[in-house]
Formats: C-alpha cells, sequence, structure tokens
C-alpha cells in the first residue's frame, strides 16, 4: 500500500466511526456540540498518532507476551498529557468531555492499532496511519456533532445560526438522537458507497 493509501484510508474507506464502527462511545456521548467533538476528535488524534510512533519505533524491543500492557502503558503516557494540558489551557472542555478523556486509554480505535498496525509495521506507515485515523474519527465525531447541534440546539459552535423563529428539535442533544444521527449518516455513506461501486 502506497504512503498516500495508509494516510487516506482512515478519512473514508476505513473511517473508525462510520466503516469499521470503533470508538462509538465518546462518539455518542461527547457529540451535542461541534466544540466538544472538535476536543475530543483533536485529543484522540494526537494521543492514536503518538502511541503509534512509539509503538513502530518499540516493536522490536517490546516482549510478544507483554505487548497489550505494554501498549496501554504507552498510550496511558499521553492520554495523560493530553488530560493535563486540556485541563491546564481548555478547562471548560476539559470539564465538558469529563470522563472521556481518561477513557482514551481503553479506546478500541488507538489500541486496536497499537495491536493490528503500528506493532507490526514500520514508523512512517504507523505516523501516516495514526494521522489518517485520528482525522478520520475527528471528522466522524465533527459530523455527527453538526448534526445533533444543529437540529438539537439550532447553533454552530454555540453560535445561532437558524434564525429566531427555529424551534430545536431537543431529542438530537439527548442520547436516543445521538443513535438517531448516527443512523441516518451510516446509511448517508452506505448508499454513497453503493452508487460508487455501482459506477465502477
Amino acid at each position: 500500500m502506497s504512503k498516500s493509501s495508509e494516510f487516506t484510508k482512515g478519512l473514508w474507506k476505513e473511517n473508525p466511526v462510520f466503516r469499521l464502527l470503533l470508538g462509538l462511545c465518546p462518539a455518542l456521548a461527547v457529540t451535542t456540540g461541534v466544540e466538544y467533538a472538535v476536543g475530543m476528535g483533536l485529543s484522540a488524534t494526537f494521543v492514536l498518532v503518538c502511541s503509534n510512533v512509539v509503538v513502530a519505533s518499540l516493536r522490536g524491543v517490546i516482549p510478544a507476551k507483554t505487548r497489550l500492557p505494554c501498549f496501554i502503558v504507552i498510550i496511558a503516557t499521553f492520554v495523560t498529557v493530553v488530560d493535563l494540558v486540556l485541563n491546564g489551557f481548555f478547562h471548560d472542555i476539559w470539564k465538558s468531555l469529563g470522563i472521556f478523556i481518561p477513557l482514551i486509554v481503553v479506546n478500541c480505535v488507538i489500541l486496536g492499532r497499537a495491536e493490528a498496525f503500528a506493532s507490526k509495521r514500520p514508523l512512517l506507515d504507523s505516523l501516516l496511519d495514526g494521522l489518517g485515523m485520528g482525522i478520520g474519527f475527528t471528522l466522524g465525531l465533527v459530523a455527527l456533532a453538526t448534526v445533533r447541534e444543529l437540529l438539537g440546539s439550532g447553533t454552530f459552535f454555540g453560535i445561532p445560526v437558524a434564525g429566531a423563529d427555529y424551534t430545536p428539535i431537543l431529542l438530537f442533544v439527548l442520547p436516543p438522537g445521538a443513535f438517531i444521527s448516527l443512523g441516518f449518516l451510516l446509511a448517508g455513506m452506505n448508499a454513497i458507497e453503493k452508487r460508487r461501486k455501482a459506477n465502477g
């Protein structure tokens, strides 16, 4: 696979949220607003890129029998960095994301990429994979949050965009709205993919 394919596969073909259906816990929980989705997506991208690079660099050193605990320690180190930086510089976002920042440690997107990809591939490929998957994860969260925030609050990044006469559909800022939005976005992506394959 080419270097550009290693990067772009996470944007559409293997998008963690819409194609692989991984990391759905934070995807459904923090997407009531685009601001929170961006914060979670960038946090996960940082951890994913850094952990992929370290795992790929140490893949010849980490014993096979202890690889998962080692991967978790590496991931937890970068999650701690993200947690402290958000708390120190973006305290409102940190408070809103709450427990979902520490839970990045066990996010199946990050642990899965460390186990299935970075531990078996060279450093540059792992870096591109982490960056592509992280951006794809962020785009998935932002798409979901955009639908939920626009329909549920009539705002985008907290700025009113729907006009004074708009009546928010409160269902979309509640947990069922996350599942409904995800379902429609998945259906849309599947329809696009089906049409693309039909057109050759």
